[in-house]
């Protein structure tokens, strides 16, 4: 079973395969093997691949009309994933890659029932959940490409920092870029010896293990947490709270949602050196996410499931407009990833 939304994720193909159509392709829907813990959908056709400028026009249309505000790339973003176009064997096909839920590691006889995991989060109030808020610094803004150099965590319970605390440094394999190195201010000399990818994410995993996850502009750090599932086996079923789209439901859209901008509105000042750190912008976002939820609350999102849904009519508002020049290759950045 494939772990992903079944309304947005079904939604997107049917608009996909509806736009090919219109175009005179004939597509089908298949699936295959991908990387570990992953399977591929496939739309498939006889004819010429699809124009990537195409494709990207089709994303940025919303599939479902009854929510207009959500559109095929911020679909793609919940689920921390991409669709490509490409050619193989004589068929054009699009590609949208997604995880295979945990404890089904083979992509046999799969289904397409779509549902995302509701572990600890069932019908929970905001203030009475276990969270672990967490950031990443990385060696740039794929997730494919990049990795991971430092990852971080705070545990809050019940509306409150418990102490408890998670911060390594991480040995990506390879060298550390000097442009992200002026972001972090981590070398390759500070990482050697360090735990690798898979003893740090196991390790992370285990501290995380059965809380919600919060991060700023999440899709960028839970990118790079899933891609990473075949090298360490770290799988994250977790549920998600982004604390850009919290600031966006009070906020609104045309009000900045950086890091920066987020913590000066909520009083909250980061030490010029923690800033950019994955421990400083954890400890940040751990503050702006505790505030958060008492303003939350007097709009009458109290629950995870109302900011869920409240959460699919903002479109995602992690682009370039807001993006501060500094945050080349840190998770709260607000247009990595």
């Amino acid at each position: 079973m494939l772990l992903a939304d079944a309304a947005g994720v079904n939604g997107l193909l049917r608009h996909l395969d509806r736009r090919l159509r219109e175009q005179g392709a004939a597509p089908r829907l298949a699936a295959e093997a991908g990387a570990e813990a992953e399977a591929r959908l496939l739309l498939l056709w006889t004819g010429a691949a699809l124009p990537m400028d195409r494709l990207e026009a089709w994303l940025a249309e919303p599939p479902d009309p009854a929510q207009p505000e959500l559109t095929g790339h911020e679909i793609l973003a919940a689920h921390a994933t991409g669709i490509w176009t490409e050619a193989r064997d004589g068929q054009a096909r699009l590609v949208l890659p997604l995880p295979i839920a945990a404890g089904r590691p083979d992509s046999a006889g799969l289904t397409y029932d779509f549902a995302l995991s509701r572990r600890g989060a069932t019908s929970s109030r905001l203030a009475d959940l276990t969270c672990v808020v967490f950031d990443t610094e990385t060696t740039g803004l794929d997730p494919v490409a990049d990795r991971i150099v430092q990852i971080a965590g705070l545990r809050i319970a019940r509306g409150r920092l418990t102490g408890e605390r998670f911060d390594t440094l991480v040995d990506p394999g390879r060298p550390i870029p000097p442009a992200s190195t002026a972001v972090h201010g981590i070398t390759d000399a500070m990482v050697a010896g360090a735990p690798d990818m898979t003893a740090a994410l196991t390790a992370f995993h285990h501290f995380a293990e059965d809380t919600v996850l919060v991060a700023h502009n999440a899709p960028f750090d839970m990118g790079f947490l899933r891609r990473a599932v075949p090298e360490t086996g770290a799988y994250f079923d977790n549920q998600v709270l982004d604390t850009v789209l919290l600031s966006a439901m009070l906020w609104g859209q045309s009000a900045p949602h950086s890091l920066d901008a987020l913590t000066e509105r909520l009083g909250i000042v980061i030490p010029p050196e923690a800033r950019h750190t994955a421990m400083g912008d954890a400890r940040a976002t751990a503050e702006a996410y505790l505030r958060l939820i008492a303003a939350l609350e007097a709009k009458g999102l109290d629950r995870f499931e109302d900011v869920l849904a409240e959460a699919r009519r903002h479109r995602r508002l992690v682009d370039d407009a807001n993006k501060p020049a500094g945050d080349a290759a840190s998770g709260s950045g607000p247009s990595a990833g």
